[in-house]
């Protein structure tokens, strides 16, 4: 069963849509590979198993499927493949670790570009909780998520999608 709620979470990935108002589509096209170098392998389940389980507590407990359908409420205007395409609000691909509003070609409000901290899990708990409560003034018209365990199930399903590496 474990096995089919990765193989349903890798399959988001390939998901691209067009959440947030806090800007517009930079236009860009996503980065691309030459044509003559070898393409990525996809992450097998085995491996994303293993990057939720070096996650930091509570992420290592969290339910991949539930993220992905958590998740599901975001991709209408996010995505989250390495290269992909900003839509109505940013590419969240190695979200973690960067200062806010700073995804170069990316329109932020003016609020989030005036902000100075840098996404972690607990800034991102608090946004997914109440954005416009978080941060009034941004245009981000996303509700949020009220239950605690959807939002740690959806942060460990972003960190294993985007790139996350824990520190050593």
């Amino acid at each position: 069963m474990r096995t089919l709620k990765l193989a349903a979470a890798a399959a988001l990935v390939l998901a691209v849509s067009a959440c947030s108002k806090d800007g517009g589509s930079s236009g860009e096209a996503p980065a691309s590979a030459p044509a003559d170098a070898p393409a990525a392998a996809a992450p097998t389940d085995a491996d994303k198993a293993a990057a939720l389980a070096a996650l930091p507590a509570p992420y290592n407990t969290g339910d991949l499927a539930n993220g992905q359908s958590k998740f599901a409420l975001c991709r209408s205007c996010h995505t989250i493949t390495e290269g992909g395409p900003d839509l109505t609000g940013p590419n969240l691909h190695g979200v973690f670790g960067r200062k806010v509003g700073s995804r170069p070609g990316y329109p932020y409000s003016d609020v989030v570009k005036a902000s100075s901290f840098t996404w972690d899990a607990e800034h991102l708990d608090k946004w997914l909780t109440d954005p416009r409560g978080f941060m009034p003034g941004t245009k981000m018209t996303f509700a949020g998520l009220k239950d605690p365990k959807d939002r740690i199930d959806l942060i460990a399903y972003l960190k294993v999608e985007t790139g996350y590496k824990p520190a050593p």
